[in-house]
């Protein structure tokens, strides 16, 4: 049997999300087989502050991804690059890709953040709608990252959770009602969760039957971006559009 592919995951310590969602869609593929490595940074509150620590705490992170050989890294705290301002996400996964390099490792980078609009603009998505967990200030820096990537933000919900640990248990009713709340009218897809710990997995496509439009997630996105830079085909069932992209049926 062929070795199971290697997902290094950098996550932020109270992440438990990430870790269970990203298994669960992969798993879904029926010629690929994955493995799951994770390194943590402290982190317990969303806040500019708690992100700017554990920012710094990456290249430990990448190190131990690397000594592990791990086929992709996925930088997967999507807020803590979008507080840096527009392009962070490239600079980031440069930086860790050059790491990697530097350390002898070849692997894929990726962050959520740069999955998020790599799948809108595979579903080539401009007007687009989403639900955060972040709290108002975080939020913004979200919405204002996404139009600096050329996306037109018509509508947005902030749920106001700070506990990164509470931001894992918000129940999706909470999100689905955040969701109808939004005008969508005009909208090209609906981000219904900027967030990989915030749980989405079993939201999306319910929601894209329901509004009937493309629906992602951080999760999502960076699924189908993760198998693009491997090289896997992209035909996940059962969690939206962006992830049937290699489908006879789409």
């Amino acid at each position: 049997m062929p070795a199971p592919i290697r997902i290094g995951l950098v996550v932020p310590s109270s992440n438990v999300t990430v870790e269970t969602e990203m298994p669960r869609l992969l798993g879904r593929l029926p010629d690929a087989d994955f493995s799951f490595h994770a390194s943590r940074m402290r982190m317990h509150t969303v806040s500019p502050e708690q992100l700017r620590a554990m920012n710094a705490q990456r290249e430990r992170c990448v190190l131990e991804l690397g000594d592990a050989g791990v086929d992709a890294v996925l930088y997967a705290c999507l807020v803590a690059l979008m507080v840096g301002g527009p392009g962070e996400h490239q600079r980031v996964e440069s930086s860790i890709s050059e790491q990697l390099s530097t350390g002898g490792a070849n692997a894929a980078v990726l962050s959520s953040a740069g999955a998020l609009s790599e799948g809108l603009r595979a579903l080539k998505a401009r007007r687009i709608a989403l639900v955060t967990p972040y709290t108002l200030p975080l939020a913004r820096k979200v919405v204002a990252y996404l139009e600096a990537e050329g996306f037109d933000v018509t509508d947005w919900r902030a749920l106001e959770v700070e506990d990164n640990e509470e931001v894992g248990r918000i129940p999706g009713e909470r999100v689905m009602s955040a969701a109808r709340d939004l005008d969508l009218d005009g909208v090209d897809a609906l981000v219904i969760s900027a967030c990989v710990q915030m749980p989405s997995l079993d939201l999306v496509q319910a929601a894209e039957d329901e509004f009937g439009i493309p629906v992602v997630s951080a999760a999502t996105a960076g699924a189908y971006t993760l198998l693009r830079k491997l090289g896997l085909t992209v035909d996940i069932p059962g969690a939206g559009s962006l992830l049937r992209a290699d489908s006879p049926v789409a």
